[in-house]
């Protein structure tokens, strides 16, 4: 697709930097149109009946837009949604007015959140724990799921994989468009620690012209097993590990694995 601005003449010349997701947010359904959810809702369902043979409380943290809560509300699930950014709330709470279902959104940080009730699972996908960009606040979100978990609770979560940010978002360069909304999305990768800077740059068509902003923020992969060791150390046990959210073992080429822990 070729998206077709406005006479140029009227386009703004001025280029806005904004906070991590505050453009993002209204558009971050659009460019993730390719992601799954419904399988998503589904794979983690099917985990949580194997073990509970019920399904009770989540805390969906990083809930972004909230689509994923929303579809485990209407499998019958008592959702509660954490997010840092109040844009990404805001858009959920949107979609919440619209939907048939009850959930709670919450703006809090994911490595000290807290809730007044603990909660039977608690859930953290498409890159909540590659946001966190050290060890130290891993550990310190592992330590807050385990202190919001009920014993015998469990922990779903994935993460992309240190293959993947070095083969596949390396320092590679993206373009989508959708609607009259244009994106540039740059990737600069750091072998020191497995880190991708990502800047996203927004081309938006308007009454008025074409207004551009930019965003980045930092994702950092993390080897599995000093992950499996910072659960043991938070209080919970790994219980299985997936190809993404197949049924299959993760392979070298893995791009995202999938974790099922538990707090016994």
């Amino acid at each position: 697709m070729i998206l077709r601005f406005q006479d140029s003449r009227k386009m703004k010349q001025s280029r806005v930097t904004t906070s991590s997701y505050q453009v993002f947010a209204d558009y971050y359904d659009r460019f993730t149109k390719n992601v799954s959810y419904v399988s998503y809702a589904k794979r983690i369902d099917g985990i949580v009946m194997q073990r509970h043979k019920k399904r009770g409380s989540v805390v969906d943290l990083g809930c972004g837009t909230g689509t994923l809560g929303l579809l485990l509300a209407k499998k019958g699930y008592s959702v509660t949604g954490v997010d840092r950014s109040s844009d990404m709330l805001t858009v959920a709470d949107k979609k919440l007015r619209d939907a048939d279902v009850k959930a709670t959104f919450v703006r809090q940080d994911m490595t000290g959140f807290s809730l007044p009730c603990k909660t039977d699972v608690v859930i953290s996908t498409l890159d909540g724990i590659n946001h966190l960009n050290s060890q130290e606040d891993v550990l310190k979100t592992f330590r807050r799921v385990s202190r919001n978990l009920r014993h015998g609770g469990i922990f779903v979560f994935d993460m992309n994989t240190i293959y993947k940010h070095k083969n596949v978002l390396a320092n590679n360069c993206f373009i989508f468009d959708t609607d009259n909304v244009y994106l540039g999305w740059q990737n600069d990768y750091s072998i020191s620690d497995n880190s991708v800077l990502i800047t996203l740059d927004f081309f938006v068509n308007g009454k008025d012209g074409v207004s551009h902003y930019t965003e980045s923020f930092r994702e950092k992969a993390y080897p599995v097993m000093k992950v499996f060791g910072m659960l043991i150390k938070s209080g919970l046990v790994p219980l299985e590990i997936y190809d993404g959210i197949s049924y299959k073992p993760p392979k070298k080429t893995s791009e995202r694995v999938m974790i099922v822990a538990g707090k016994l």
